[in-house]
């Protein structure tokens, strides 16, 4: 069995209980939960409940999401990532999350690197301190300051911090920018998502566009899977599907099944 997961994204009208418990029922190693979602942050429990919630299912609470546009530093932002890294520690997660800006502002070379190594920079004690990692995602789009994963390996090796960040390989992600190495030893977690309108250009992909993983999909998730895991990835492959039809489903649970299936049974996939 894959190490499957489940981002909140997935479900997102699901209370945290009731996604816990979906979790649960397929198998799951563990969930993402996420501050942009509609209504308060586990809908207003105390974190300390959350976790007991986890451990009692016999789940790890991988990340928590998000700190959004990380590499525009300031005092505000730490303040920001402060708060959710309490969060984060008060409810037993292993990471948080760092999403960088995509307002299509500092995008040159020299702006977007230095900006993303003062981030890493600031947020590196910060983490140590409260014995958490900071997963940062790259993402796909042009209008990203962060879209190669060559350039934040980079940054966390000049840094020397590759214990305390890890990247998000996003699949989604990784075929909007183009594909390329897939950096498995530095990788912390694997988003899944499946675009699957054949009528879309790459450059008209979009978050609303990410479906359930099927044999109609046209990102390459199979193979993507197979060359993380035959490089070493051994981590959670966890779902974040953004689409409306997902997120409309009144019982997400058949064809969540129905998609860990299709990728559970790629040899490709599941080759060690």
């Amino acid at each position: 069995m894959l190490p499957f997961a489940l981002n909140h994204m997935t479900t997102p009208r699901l209370g945290w209980q009731a996604f816990l418990d979906l979790a649960a029922r397929l198998g799951c190693v563990g969930i993402e939960f996420r501050n942009d979602l509609p209504g308060p942050l586990f809908q207003g429990d105390e974190p300390s409940d959350v976790a007991a919630g986890c451990r009692a299912r016999g789940l790890r609470l991988l990340a928590l999401a998000e700190v959004k546009m990380f590499d525009d530093w300031s005092d505000a932002k730490r303040a920001e990532a402060e708060a959710l890294m309490r969060i984060a520690v008060a409810a037993g997660a292993e990471a948080v999350s760092l999403i960088p800006r995509n307002d299509g502002v500092a995008t040159s070379a020299l702006e977007r690197r230095t900006a993303l190594a003062l981030a890493l920079r600031e947020l590196a004690p910060m983490l140590r301190a409260h014995g958490l990692r900071g997963l940062v995602e790259p993402l796909g789009f042009e209008s990203c300051s962060l879209r190669h994963k060559a350039e934040l390996v980079e940054a966390i090796e000049t840094l020397g911090a590759a214990e305390t960040f890890a990247l998000v390989h996003d699949t989604f992600h990784h075929h909007l920018a183009g594909g390329g190495p897939v950096f498995a030893a530095h990788t912390g977690i694997v988003h899944v998502s499946g675009v699957t309108d054949a009528a879309l250009t790459v450059a008209e992909m979009r978050d609303g566009h990410r479906v359930l993983v099927d044999a109609e999909d046209r990102l390459g998730n199979l193979e993507q899977i197979a060359a993380l895991r035959e490089a070493g990835y051994a981590g959670p492959l966890s779902f974040e599907p953004f689409a409306a039809s997902v997120h409309a489903l009144e019982d997400a649970e058949p064809a969540l099944r129905r998609s860990m299936g299709f990728i559970a049974g790629s040899p490709a996939a599941t080759a060690a």
